[in-house]
């Protein structure tokens, strides 16, 4: 078996915390054993590009359990968790991942996992099926389908799509309420402000903090920050997202105007440039940046090195930059993900709905993605309310059933006073 990991040694530890997490992911566990007695994956070949972490590692057991041949790749340089990787690898599986990796292995690690000639994809960003549709296309009609994990990763296929490039079907996971509902607004608030905090240390009390971005994410953010007594700005492009934070209480202004007063100014758009050279002049000495978004191109980095006349790594995490006139700037985690770079990314609990959905999701393109046209899919109604039936009952939480009446009210016309 092939692999490229930091330290094989490092297995021990890994493989107890991936057991710590599969305690609080017991809806994926439900779905492991049904794998194991079905074996849905018998035969098929899966190349999977995820943060490699323990809830990670959850879903790869998941899947193996249902007979299948799984790779993984890193999907951010910065996101590997070392330790789970080596008990990875010892579990049986190829894995291609370091953390702090730079770009050039990043994409060669694509590659060896593209040489295990997948049948389905899961993919985070969307890295691993862009590189197939640009470099590897041979492999294109061995392929049944994939999965996508994340907003940014379904907004490019849905590009891809319309630009008629997406050669094979894609269910987009992110969009599942299970998933984007908790996932992107539970598990990313918690982690974005565990990230900051185990990187910088600061007291959230008091500070001025500024959110770029009021959609899922965003809001999971600003409600986190304003939780741990933070005075939020959020700042935005839509009009109904920012209509929406002036209602949750949030001061909402031009980024221009909050550059001048934040103290800690987060990224969760999915775009590129959003803090950039202009924002940056007007900021106060000692200003933090972190980006939560999927790609480091939310904080234009390259301007912030252009204004500065130093930079030195100040504790792990954390590049000061100082700039012409004196001004301190502080990047947390090198622009990247920050809860993954200097934390360990959602609670298993929450990802435990997200990754129930990436193997419900693979099972169902095992049926039915023959018979699909490449383009980017929902995950299936039925897929989705089990997933949240399930994470009820593992709560032991209950709710009512609508009676006879009552569905036939709502099914029906007729009726109105």
């Amino acid at each position: 078996m092939n692999y490229d990991i930091k330290d094989i040694k490092l297995a021990a530890e890994g493989k107890l915390r991936i057991e710590w997490a599969s305690h609080q992911m017991p809806v994926l566990k439900l779905i492991q054993t049904r794998f194991a007695l079905e074996k849905p994956f018998k035969g098929v070949r899966i190349a999977g590009c995820l943060h490699i972490t323990t809830e990670t590692a959850n879903l790869a057991l998941a899947l193996q359990a249902g007979g299948a041949d799984l790779v993984l790749c890193a999907s951010n340089p910065l996101s590997t968790q070392d330790d789970v990787a080596a008990a990875l690898v010892k579990f049986g599986f190829p894995m291609f991942c370091i953390k702090g990796e730079d770009n050039k292995t990043y994409y060669s690690h694509i590659i060896s996992a593209l040489v295990y000639k997948p049948n389905l994809t899961i993919d985070d960003g969307a890295d691993l099926v862009s590189t197939i549709h640009k470099e590897k296309t041979r492999l294109l009609p061995d392929i049944i389908g994939g999965t996508e994990e994340t907003t940014t990763g379904v907004n490019r296929l849905r590009n891809m799509a319309k630009a008629k490039k997406l050669k094979y079907p894609i269910i987009a996971v992110n969009d599942a309420k299970t998933k984007h509902f908790f996932d992107n607004r539970y598990g990313t608030g918690q982690s974005t402000i565990d990230g900051i905090t185990r990187a910088t240390n600061i007291l959230w009390a008091g500070k001025k903090v500024v959110v770029c971005g009021y959609g899922y994410c965003g809001r999971g953010v600003a409600l986190r920050a304003k939780g741990m007594g933070s005075h939020v700005i959020v700042t935005e492009v839509d009009p109904i997202s920012a209509l929406e934070a002036a209602m949750d209480g949030y001061e909402v202004m031009p980024l221009l105007n909050a550059a001048k007063i934040g103290e800690v100014f987060i990224t969760v758009t999915g775009d590129n440039n959003v803090i950039d050279k202009a924002h940056i002049s007007r900021m106060k000495d000692g200003a933090i940046l972190a980006n939560s978004g999927h790609f480091n191109t939310e904080i234009n980095i390259a301007a912030l090195e252009r204004l500065s006349s130093g930079k030195r790594r100040i504790r792990a995490f954390v590049d000061e930059y100082l700039l012409a006139d004196r001004r301190r700037i502080y990047l947390l985690g090198e622009g990247r993900l920050i809860n993954l770079a200097a934390a360990e990314g959602h609670p298993a609990s929450v990802m435990d709905m997200s990754f129930a959905n990436q193997a419900l999701g693979l099972e169902y393109l095992v049926k039915n993605g023959k018979e699909l046209k490449a383009q980017v899919y929902p995950v299936p109604h039925d897929i989705d309310s089990e997933v949240g039936r399930l994470k009820l009952k593992s709560m032991d939480i209950s709710i009512d059933k609508l009676t006879p009446e009552q569905q036939k009210y709502l099914n029906s016309w007729q009726e109105g006073t």
